[in-house]
């Protein structure tokens, strides 16, 4: 039986100052378990990995991001957590591409040890000028909701400070997935931003079912990004050039 699944759920960010912006969309995104990989380029039709399809998932797009094994990337990552490695499960989530091409804002590695436990959460944030940073965080409780904060390390928003704290809040994934990430300056609460779903198993039905309803989505996330991005500027929000330029950076959270 195949562990990975589909969420089809939506995206959501309000931004709450200087002034208000809100939106909303409808999107799908793939719950992959690394260990199945083969499995799910073998079973499922319309999808391929490491090669181009309807709807693929590449190595390259995450972690090293030159197409060598991602499961041996978190697993190096996670020796300086001092997490005990035997027998762990990795779980990816993220968007897939579509028609050969993705953008992931954020993806999140779910590491479980032997027992199924949840003991690790990797937060793989990208942006539009191809960088790449990651925060790791231990998870030390029994509890489906976790809780992670952390200074920002990395430019995201083209209209958003450094000087900012992350508060994340995220659901281990079950029949709801659940992602918030609340942004704080000096002053209070700058942005809300959340992705939801509800759970369909991975196969092809329910993947082309998935494509049918979003055949474009992978597309309009950044489309989307860029007109978001434009409609701040209308509203005279500053715009703040990005001050370093990095590739692919990683911190080891408290």
């Amino acid at each position: 039986m195949i562990n990975s699944c589909i969420y089809n759920g939506s995206v959501i960010h309000k931004r709450f100052k200087p002034k208000e912006h809100f939106f909303k969309y409808k999107v799908f995104s793939l719950l992959i378990d690394l260990s199945e990989l083969n499995e799910l380029d073998n079973k499922i039709s319309f999808f391929s990995v490491n090669k181009f399809n309807l709807i693929s998932f590449y190595e390259k797009d995450h972690g090293e991001r030159d197409g060598s094994s991602i499961t041996n990337w978190v697993k190096h990552n996670l020796k300086n957590k001092n997490i005990n490695l035997e027998n762990i499960k990795i779980k990816l989530l993220c968007y897939p591409r579509i028609l050969g091409y993705v953008f992931n804002p954020l993806s999140v590695f779910f590491v479980y040890d032997e027992k199924d436990k949840l003991i690790s959460i990797l937060y793989e944030v990208k942006n539009t000028f191809g960088e790449q940073h990651t925060y790791i965080f231990t998870v030390d409780n029994e509890s489906n909701l976790i809780q992670n904060n952390c200074s920002k390390k990395f430019h995201v928003s083209p209209f958003i400070e450094m000087d900012c704290k992350y508060f994340f809040r995220i659901l281990n994934p079950s029949e709801k997935m659940s992602v918030i990430i609340d942004q704080y300056d000096k002053e209070g609460k700058i942005l809300f931003a959340s992705q939801d779903g509800r759970k369909s198993v991975l196969d092809s039905k329910q993947l082309i079912k998935s494509y049918l309803k979003h055949p474009f989505m992978t597309f309009k996330i950044i489309l989307a990004i860029h007109f978001e991005a434009f409609k701040l500027w209308v509203k005279g929000i500053k715009f703040i050039k990005k001050k370093f330029k990095i590739r692919n950076k990683i911190t080891i959270e408290n």
